[in-house]
């Protein structure tokens, strides 16, 4: 059979020379940055410009570069409270919801009569907002609120739920407001982790003979860790960031770390002692985030 003679260069494209290759298909190389130029402007816009606006604001004072701004913000007779108090909310309310979440995700597994009932119900604070959640409990611990008008049916004299002289309860109504309001964030994210988990898992560990709590915690829970990641560092960084609901049961009774960068800011007129104390609260986002992914990284996946 006779062939056709080669056009000149197909043989070299044959052979694998680079050299051969079409100048159109080098054209096409930098089609990468038009796909990734509009995140990156996205990002650059929301993101980054603040931070560095934010950092030239903490940093700056009347006569240029300075540190006076971190000054006032450390003698701030609010600030260690706000930090201890911001420390403690989270310490009380990340591990409480996740022990929720996690106890009503193995109940609907188990597929329940109702159980979409009880999804749809347990989700339903995910649509209020912060503010909100916080006017609904304010009318449940004020002082003639539902809860002390219950009491009275009961013959029980009132508390002063949220007065400055108790702030340990006052402190126990906003862990309750932020439990009801945030717990269901972290039952979806962990709903939504269990339903990429086969059963098979499960149900070979059972036949094994290991029993329910050794499947949870040998079988189910090193499944989970990313979606426990995911659910940890966010829940952490909103935790850091709850205002809404402590001013709107506290006011600045019980100060927050949020809630001062609001007074400096809106209050107080000094955006420079603002934006340190949102460099503050940064800071211990990125701390926690990248403490959670060291504690709950595979240490069996090959590095």
């Amino acid at each position: 059979m006779r062939t056709l003679p080669r056009a000149p260069g197909e043989n070299r494209r044959a052979l694998g020379d680079p050299s051969a290759t079409p100048a159109r298909r080098g054209a096409g190389r930098p089609a990468w940055l038009w796909l990734i130029a509009p995140s990156a402007l996205f990002m650059t816009a929301l993101f980054a410009w603040p931070l560095l606006v934010g950092i030239g604001q903490a940093f700056t004072g009347p006569d240029g570069f300075s540190a006076a701004n971190l000054r006032r913000m450390v003698d701030d007779p609010y600030f260690w409270p706000a930090v201890r108090n911001t420390a403690l909310l989270i310490v009380v309310v990340v591990p409480l919801q996740f022990a929720l979440a996690l106890a009503m995700a193995l109940l609907l597994r188990e597929r329940p009569r109702f159980a979409g009932f009880y999804f749809y119900v347990w989700v339903i604070p995910l649509a209020i907002s912060d503010l909100a959640a916080g006017l609904v409990w304010l009318s449940i611990f004020t002082d003639r609120g539902y809860l002390n008008s219950a009491l009275a049916h009961l013959g029980i004299d009132g508390y002063a739920w949220l007065s400055y002289q108790h702030p340990w309860s006052m402190f126990a109504a906003v862990v309750v407001a932020e439990l009801w309001r945030a717990t269901s964030l972290v039952f979806v994210i962990v709903v939504a982790g269990m339903q990429g988990i086969p059963r098979d898992y499960d149900e070979a560990a059972s036949v094994f003979g290991a029993g329910y709590w050794q499947r949870l915690r040998y079988v189910l829970l090193p499944q989970l860790r990313p979606s426990l990641q995911v659910a940890l560092i966010l829940r952490t960084i909103l935790a850091l960031e709850t205002f809404a609901v402590a001013q709107a049961l506290t006011g600045r009774s019980m100060p927050l770390l949020v809630g001062e960068t609001y007074q400096w800011y809106t209050v107080l007129q000094n955006p420079g002692v603002a934006s340190a104390i949102a460099l503050v609260i940064l800071a211990l986002s990125l701390l926690a985030a990248i403490g959670y992914l060291r504690l709950l990284r595979d240490r069996t996946a090959p590095r």
